[in-house]
Protein backbone atom coordinates (compact mmCIF):
# COMPACT_ATOMS: atom_id res chain seq x y z
CA UNK A 1 0.00 0.00 0.00
CA UNK A 2 1.10 3.87 -0.93
CA UNK A 3 1.26 5.55 2.81
CA UNK A 4 2.04 9.36 2.23
CA UNK A 5 3.23 11.10 5.10
CA UNK A 6 3.28 14.62 5.23
CA UNK A 7 6.44 15.96 6.88
CA UNK A 8 9.08 18.80 7.10
CA UNK A 9 12.50 19.66 5.32
CA UNK A 10 13.34 20.32 9.05
CA UNK A 11 14.41 18.09 11.90
CA UNK A 12 12.64 20.20 15.12
CA UNK A 13 14.65 20.84 18.06
CA UNK A 14 13.77 17.11 19.87
CA UNK A 15 15.75 14.18 18.53
CA UNK A 16 12.40 12.25 19.43
CA UNK A 17 11.19 13.60 16.21
CA UNK A 18 13.96 11.54 14.27
CA UNK A 19 13.59 8.46 16.45
CA UNK A 20 9.87 8.25 15.34
CA UNK A 21 11.21 8.91 11.84
CA UNK A 22 13.56 5.97 11.59
CA UNK A 23 10.34 4.01 13.39
CA UNK A 24 7.91 5.34 10.68
CA UNK A 25 10.29 4.18 7.84
CA UNK A 26 11.11 0.65 9.52
CA UNK A 27 6.96 0.22 9.97
CA UNK A 28 6.64 1.19 6.30
CA UNK A 29 9.90 -0.87 5.08
CA UNK A 30 9.54 -3.81 7.12
CA UNK A 31 5.74 -4.48 6.07
CA UNK A 32 6.19 -4.43 1.99
CA UNK A 33 4.27 -0.51 1.84
CA UNK A 34 5.67 2.15 -0.44
CA UNK A 35 6.70 5.51 0.96
CA UNK A 36 4.71 8.67 -1.06
CA UNK A 37 6.20 11.48 0.11
CA UNK A 38 7.95 15.28 -0.69
CA UNK A 39 10.99 13.96 -2.35
CA UNK A 40 13.60 15.93 -0.03
CA UNK A 41 16.87 14.53 0.99
CA UNK A 42 17.22 17.10 3.65
CA UNK A 43 15.34 17.21 7.54
CA UNK A 44 12.94 14.60 8.65
CA UNK A 45 11.92 14.09 4.96
CA UNK A 46 15.61 12.52 4.33
CA UNK A 47 15.26 10.54 7.59
CA UNK A 48 12.67 9.04 6.77
CA UNK A 49 13.38 8.32 3.11
CA UNK A 50 16.52 6.21 4.43
CA UNK A 51 14.87 4.40 7.03
CA UNK A 52 12.04 3.31 4.62
CA UNK A 53 14.73 2.23 2.04
CA UNK A 54 17.54 0.67 4.53
CA UNK A 55 14.18 -1.69 5.59
CA UNK A 56 14.09 -2.53 1.93
CA UNK A 57 10.67 -0.63 1.49
CA UNK A 58 10.26 1.79 -2.03
CA UNK A 59 9.91 5.35 -1.58
CA UNK A 60 8.30 7.84 -4.41
CA UNK A 61 9.17 11.49 -4.00
CA UNK A 62 7.01 14.01 -5.40
CA UNK A 63 9.08 17.14 -6.00
CA UNK A 64 8.04 20.46 -7.88
CA UNK A 65 10.65 21.81 -10.56
CA UNK A 66 11.78 24.87 -8.02
CA UNK A 67 12.95 22.08 -5.42
CA UNK A 68 15.14 20.00 -8.28
CA UNK A 69 16.67 23.25 -9.58
CA UNK A 70 17.89 23.40 -5.82
CA UNK A 71 19.02 19.74 -6.19
CA UNK A 72 16.92 19.41 -3.19
CA UNK A 73 15.54 15.65 -4.17
CA UNK A 74 16.48 12.53 -2.29
CA UNK A 75 18.98 11.07 -4.55
CA UNK A 76 18.22 7.43 -3.82
CA UNK A 77 14.30 7.40 -4.70
CA UNK A 78 12.53 4.46 -6.38
CA UNK A 79 10.18 6.69 -8.14
CA UNK A 80 10.82 10.80 -8.62
CA UNK A 81 7.66 13.01 -9.84
CA UNK A 82 8.15 15.96 -11.01
CA UNK A 83 5.44 18.95 -10.59
CA UNK A 84 5.02 22.23 -11.39
CA UNK A 85 3.76 23.82 -8.39
CA UNK A 86 3.46 22.77 -4.58
CA UNK A 87 0.02 22.58 -5.44
CA UNK A 88 0.11 20.31 -7.93
CA UNK A 89 2.94 18.18 -5.40
CA UNK A 90 0.09 18.21 -2.87
CA UNK A 91 -2.73 16.93 -5.41
CA UNK A 92 -0.23 14.12 -6.44
CA UNK A 93 0.42 12.92 -2.96
CA UNK A 94 -3.12 12.68 -1.91
CA UNK A 95 -4.12 11.23 -5.35
CA UNK A 96 -0.90 8.43 -5.10
CA UNK A 97 -1.80 7.56 -1.59
CA UNK A 98 -3.84 4.61 0.03
CA UNK A 99 -3.66 6.12 3.51
CA UNK A 100 -2.60 9.50 4.88
CA UNK A 101 -0.03 10.11 8.34
CA UNK A 102 0.65 13.65 9.03
CA UNK A 103 4.22 13.41 11.17
CA UNK A 104 4.76 16.82 12.98
CA UNK A 105 5.73 19.59 11.11
CA UNK A 106 5.39 23.09 9.73
CA UNK A 107 3.40 24.95 7.50
CA UNK A 108 3.47 22.89 4.73
CA UNK A 109 2.14 19.72 6.47
CA UNK A 110 -0.55 21.30 8.19
CA UNK A 111 -1.77 22.37 4.94
CA UNK A 112 -1.42 19.04 3.28
CA UNK A 113 -3.06 17.08 6.04
CA UNK A 114 -5.52 19.95 5.98
CA UNK A 115 -6.40 18.97 2.55
CA UNK A 116 -6.87 15.65 3.30
CA UNK A 117 -9.10 16.35 6.58
CA UNK A 118 -11.11 18.59 3.67
CA UNK A 119 -11.61 15.78 1.38
CA UNK A 120 -12.89 13.00 3.93
CA UNK A 121 -15.29 16.09 5.02
CA UNK A 122 -16.39 16.20 1.27
CA UNK A 123 -16.82 12.61 1.30
CA UNK A 124 -14.18 12.44 -1.70
CA UNK A 125 -11.96 10.24 -0.12
CA UNK A 126 -12.22 7.49 2.51
CA UNK A 127 -9.10 6.64 3.15
CA UNK A 128 -7.37 6.64 6.54
CA UNK A 129 -5.60 9.83 7.82
CA UNK A 130 -3.75 9.62 11.16
CA UNK A 131 -2.13 13.02 12.77
CA UNK A 132 0.89 11.65 14.98
CA UNK A 133 0.22 13.46 17.91
CA UNK A 134 4.22 12.73 19.37
CA UNK A 135 3.97 13.96 22.79
CA UNK A 136 0.83 15.85 22.43
CA UNK A 137 2.42 18.39 19.02
CA UNK A 138 -1.20 18.11 17.18
CA UNK A 139 -3.18 18.55 20.62
CA UNK A 140 -3.79 22.43 19.99
CA UNK A 141 -5.14 21.13 16.22
CA UNK A 142 -7.58 18.82 18.04
CA UNK A 143 -8.65 20.93 20.04
CA UNK A 144 -9.16 23.82 16.93
CA UNK A 145 -11.64 20.71 15.45
CA UNK A 146 -13.12 20.00 18.46
CA UNK A 147 -14.23 23.80 19.36
CA UNK A 148 -15.40 23.89 15.26
CA UNK A 149 -17.82 21.08 16.46
CA UNK A 150 -19.06 22.59 19.44
CA UNK A 151 -19.78 26.21 17.37
CA UNK A 152 -21.60 24.31 14.69
CA UNK A 153 -19.06 24.62 11.93
CA UNK A 154 -18.05 21.05 11.67
CA UNK A 155 -19.90 17.71 12.29
CA UNK A 156 -18.69 15.42 15.34
CA UNK A 157 -18.80 12.54 12.59
CA UNK A 158 -16.45 14.75 10.03
CA UNK A 159 -14.14 14.94 13.13
CA UNK A 160 -14.05 11.27 14.27
CA UNK A 161 -12.71 10.32 10.31
CA UNK A 162 -9.49 11.85 11.37
CA UNK A 163 -7.59 9.55 14.00
CA UNK A 164 -4.56 11.25 16.44
CA UNK A 165 -2.41 8.27 17.25
CA UNK A 166 0.15 8.83 20.20
CA UNK A 167 2.54 6.65 18.47
CA UNK A 168 3.95 4.53 15.03
CA UNK A 169 2.63 1.56 16.33
CA UNK A 170 -1.11 3.16 17.15
CA UNK A 171 -1.27 5.12 13.34
CA UNK A 172 0.13 1.44 11.67
CA UNK A 173 -2.61 -0.28 13.49
CA UNK A 174 -5.01 2.28 13.14
CA UNK A 175 -4.34 2.05 9.16
CA UNK A 176 -3.92 -1.68 8.89
CA UNK A 177 -7.48 -2.08 10.76
CA UNK A 178 -9.56 0.83 8.71
CA UNK A 179 -8.53 -0.30 5.12
CA UNK A 180 -10.46 -3.14 3.55
CA UNK A 181 -9.66 -6.87 4.05
CA UNK A 182 -8.09 -7.31 0.95
CA UNK A 183 -5.76 -4.46 1.18
CA UNK A 184 -4.78 -5.26 4.42
CA UNK A 185 -1.10 -6.22 4.72
CA UNK A 186 -1.17 -10.46 5.68
CA UNK A 187 1.22 -10.83 8.38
Amino acid sequence: MNITVFLGANMGDDQMYVFEAKSLGKWIGENGHKLVYGGSKIGLMGVLADAVLEHKGEVIGVEPTFFLEQKMQHDRLTQLIETETIEERRAKMIELGDAFIAFPGGTGTLGEIAEVISQKKLGRTEKPAVLLNIEGFYDPLKAMLSKMVEEGFLDKTDFQKVFFAKNVDSAAWHIEHSLPRQRRNPR
